[in-house]
């Protein structure tokens, strides 16, 4: 088997074990959710969790509204019962987003008291359904973002600006529920697991008033890359894996992650986390991973057995359509024959075109999971897997 090849695989296997219709009826199974339900799905996994909580409630469901990226709605919802599919912006809000949190607000405000609310929720929420506090516009929040993705900061800094703009972020939707009982399942994106943090906390506490809702997270980055170790264990590989998220300057992670590649003794090594990009002024294409892989590829030395995937596990890599990369030591010598001028293209944040020119872009199209990103690599692969 050969190191790319492979990478794919133990990439699948950790995108299986948090996959959403999966995680979340494997939850609703072993609990008692009073009926009838009413689903309100929000993120980029929005559509897998909505299936996977029908596949476990059935017709105690009476009505479900899902939220969900460009794309990433799935004909199956076409078929369920009382389905309402609205697909919005990401990574930055537009009109239809305000339209998702006034549909939102109001299915809640005349939702009858004998139906539970259930909340599936999954990152890309924050730019995907929002209600503005008076006097904010959307240009405002439009300018926040873009200013916050530019300057790199981490996804709590980002967070704790939006809620000031917003009136749905910070316990907004816990406001709207003023006290009623609820139960909201995560997927979580976010270092730490917090669920007042996840879209922008959406579904955060509300400090002021009860608050019932139960909150569980059923699936994050974890959970990826236990399954990496296993379906290398499975395959006879040495893994070893590290248990701290890694986060910060994509770079900075590229150069620890080659340097621990070099250390082990294992042959696969696998870690799940975030990382951060500070973007030029009129960036290429690219997002964080690829920009990681890059940089990666670049302190590789031709003639050495690694090979590296950085991917995020929502099949889509910032504002482009490529979930990441796979790079080894031949990378770079790839992309100049492709007619790159790869420094140019680590300096301009333009990863994405240097990478295609080498055939190192991984595509996967929208996974129904977002558990962050995941860096996986391999070395000394014997020659039977």
């Amino acid at each position: 088997m050969n190191a790319r090849r492979l990478l794919l695989e133990l990439f699948d296997a950790a995108l299986r074990a948090v996959d959403g219709r999966v995680v979340v009826e494997r939850f609703l199974r072993a609990s008692r959710v009073p009926g009838p339900v009413a689903v309100f799905a929000i993120g980029k996994a929005a559509s897998t969790m909505t299936r996977g909580a029908h596949a476990a409630l059935g017709g105690s469901i009476v009505e479900t509204l899902v939220i969900t990226k460009d794309g990433h709605g799935e004909p199956e919802l076409g078929r369920l019962p009382a389905t309402t599919l609205l697909e919005t912006a990401h990574p930055t809000p537009d009109a239809r987003s305000l339209a998702a949190g006034a549909t939102l607000e109001q299915r809640l405000r005349v939702l009858p008291a004998a139906v539970t609310p259930l909340f599936l929720v999954s990152g890309g929420a924050s730019s995907l359904v929002e209600i503005l506090r008076d006097s904010v516009s959307l240009d405002d929040l439009a300018a926040l973002n873009a200013r916050g993705l530019a300057a790199g900061w981490d996804i709590g800094t980002l967070n704790a600006e939006r809620t000031k703009l917003s009136a749905l972020k910070g316990g907004g939707i816990a406001r709207l529920l003023n006290g009623r009982a609820a139960l909201a399942l995560f997927i979580s994106d976010v270092p730490g697991d917090d669920t007042g943090v996840i879209g922008s906390g959406l579904l955060g506490r509300d400090v002021d008033r009860r608050d019932a809702i139960e909150r569980r997270i059923v699936a994050n980055v974890d959970q990826a890359v236990h399954a990496v170790r296993d379906a290398a264990e499975i395959r006879g590989l040495e893994v070893e894996v590290r248990a701290a998220r890694f986060a910060g300057d994509a770079q900075r992670v590229a150069r620890e992650f080659v340097d621990a590649m070099r250390a082990t003794p294992a042959s696969v090594l696998a870690w799940g986390g975030e990382s951060t990009v500070e973007l030029p002024r009129n960036p290429g294409r690219g997002g964080r991973n690829t920009h990681l892989a890059l940089g990666a590829a670049r302190l590789l030395r031709a003639d050495e057995a690694l090979t590296i995937l950085s991917a995020g596990t929502d099949g889509t890599d910032g504002p482009t359509s490529d979930a990441g990369a796979i790079v080894d030591g031949r990378t770079l010598e790839r992309a100049e024959i492709g007619g790159c001028d790869v420094e140019r293209a680590f300096r301009e944040f333009d990863s994405g075109f240097a990478l295609e020119g080498a055939g190192d872009l991984v595509h996967t199209g929208p996974t129904g999971t977002n558990v962050g990103d995941i860096l996986i690599g391999c070395k000394r692969l014997p020659r039977m897997v």
